[in-house]
């Protein structure tokens, strides 16, 4: 059986936001505990959640989630470093990983379950959500890219895995716009609360 992990990014520091965005309410929850119940329910149960600034309060809400965490001591060189550090941290069996972000409360499950599906009919090994023709997220990533991923400037992000090898990239398509979306400012916050209410 093909082993994915949902790698979760939830290392930020919340800046724009001026409090921590992960643990804000979102529909009876907090926005980290949606994007987790979303990978659950999506039917992945291999889930690591990559943390750095605010680990304590973090932890102290996923901690009784069925998910696996690690700490990103680099977590202020910005999101690829956390991508690096969530490789790092998983086994060796890992086939590959769904790079959730951990803002991103409003993709759907089905989304996940497409991309999930998209992998065991393919070989390509980038497979991305499209809607509208935009490229959106969560990426997912086949293992033998996990060495690409520690060269990659971290200036131009991970976006670049796809820019220099878009022959290996599957696109596919979600009815979605929640997947171009996800909470960096209160005006953002206040937005997808009203629009979920």
């Amino acid at each position: 059986m093909s082993r994915i992990y949902a790698v979760i990014l939830a290392a930020g520091a919340s800046a724009r936001m001026g409090s921590m965005k992960m643990l804000l309410p979102f529909q009876g929850m907090t926005v980290i505990e949606k994007v987790i119940g979303n990978v659950l329910a999506s039917g992945l149960k291999n889930i690591l959640v990559v943390t750095g600034s605010g680990k304590e309060d973090l932890v102290r809400v996923i901690g009784k989630m069925p998910v696996e965490w690690c700490f990103n001591e680099f977590w202020k060189d910005g999101m690829l470093s956390s991508v690096q550090c969530g490789i790092r941290s998983l086994p060796e069996d890992c086939e590959a990983i769904l790079v959730c972000l951990g803002d991103q409360p409003m993709t759907d499950p089905e989304t996940l379950k497409k991309l999930v599906r998209a992998h065991g009919n393919t070989d390509r090994g980038i497979i991305i959500p499209v809607f509208r023709k935009k490229r959106g997220h969560p990426i997912l990533i086949r293992k033998k890219y996990f060495s690409e991923i520690e060269k990659l400037d971290p200036e131009k992000g991970l976006r670049m895995l796809a820019h220099e090898f878009p022959d290996d990239v599957l696109e596919v398509e979600s009815d979605n716009p929640g997947i171009l979306k996800d909470i960096d400012t209160p005006d953002d916050y206040r937005n997808e609360i009203t629009q979920t209410c």
